[in-house]
């Protein structure tokens, strides 16, 4: 016999009725409502990343599998571009030529930045203003800034070898020169990215507590042991994060390489991307252009990795 919710068998005591199927269905029902709307508001920043970041990643992986001049059918040669590219000496060349810009670059923008950023972290008058005066060029198109540096640097009658002549240096021939070529970009490119290191590290700055440096200086700290034992360390977050982007934006440098000197001259401005705009636009070698990139993706990545464990040993988290 049946009893409301309950079933009696004969010889035994009452046990609960099964669960019931419509409230599970409900529940899944409910998950994949939840999914939908994750997936709704994802859509708008995920199928663009999808279609013009990851799409165009997988096709050039499968290209450079192929050899391409992008007229005739592809045809299939395994890792031969791979193995061409490792043993090419201009390969060598263009990365020793990135490696040089990262060298010149990093400290360059790093150690103004952080000047910078330790200047406008003081109360002065103007503060605003400075701030937004230097990080302007961050938000200036990278043509632009080439083409202005490449008229300061200009070896006829420049800026700055007018200057330099006014008060009798030496005036080198810059972005014309194969020994100032390179020296002449990453001058531009420290300039343009001091703004974004010094807004990272600014705001490392003011997350600082106070209270820290007035115990140091009650302690009789001076201002560089202030400086060498409490910024430093708990500025060290933002200053992973500074290296790290920097690290990224080097090994892709390639706008300001392509408008002031075009790898040149006799290909001493050479970087990596430089060769990959050549390999594939300018020789009709698509299929090795893509395989250098992904060689350089590979480099990039295997520095990442090493950054990201290394950090832990010098990265104060506060």
């Amino acid at each position: 016999m049946t009893i409301g919710p309950l079933s009696v068998r004969p010889g035994r005591g009452p046990v609960s009725a099964p669960a019931s199927v419509p409230a599970a269905a409900a529940a899944r029902r409910r998950r994949w409502r939840n999914r939908g709307a994750v997936l709704f508001f994802l859509a708008p920043s995920a199928v663009p990343l999808l279609l013009f970041t990851f799409a165009p990643m997988v096709s050039s992986l499968w290209i450079s599998l192929h050899s391409w001049d992008l007229i005739s059918p592809m045809r299939w040669v395994g890792f031969a571009n791979y193995r061409h590219l490792l043993g090419d000496g201009d390969t060598r060349v263009a990365f020793l030529h990135t490696v040089y810009f990262i060298a010149g670059y990093l400290p360059l923008v790093y150690v103004g930045g952080l000047v910078l950023a330790l200047a406008l972290n003081r109360r002065m008058r103007g503060r605003g203003v400075l701030r937004s005066v230097y990080f302007l060029p961050v938000i200036t198109s990278w043509v632009m800034v080439s083409l202005t540096w490449k008229w300061i640097l200009s070896p006829d009658g420049g800026l700055l070898n007018r200057v330099l002549g006014g008060v009798g240096l030496p005036t080198p021939d810059w972005w014309a020169s194969p020994t100032w070529a390179l020296p002449s970009v990453i001058l531009a490119s420290a300039w343009k990215d001091l703004g974004f290191v010094m807004v990272i590290l600014l705001a490392g700055l003011q997350a600082i507590p106070r209270e820290l440096y007035e115990a140091a200086t009650i302690d009789g700290a001076n201002a560089w042991q202030r400086f060498r034992r409490i910024t430093l360390p708990l500025l060290s977050p933002s200053t992973y994060f500074v290296v790290l982007i920097s690290l990224i934006n080097g090994f892709q440098v390639f706008d300001q390489v392509f408008v002031m000197t075009g790898g040149g001259p006799a290909g001493s401005s050479r970087t990596v991307v430089e060769e990959v705009y050549d390999l594939s636009f300018r020789y009709g070698q698509v299929g090795g252009g893509s395989a250098l990139s992904w060689l350089l993706f590979a480099v990039m990545m295997a520095v990442t990795a090493v950054m990201t464990r290394v950090q832990r040993r010098w990265v104060t988290h506060a």
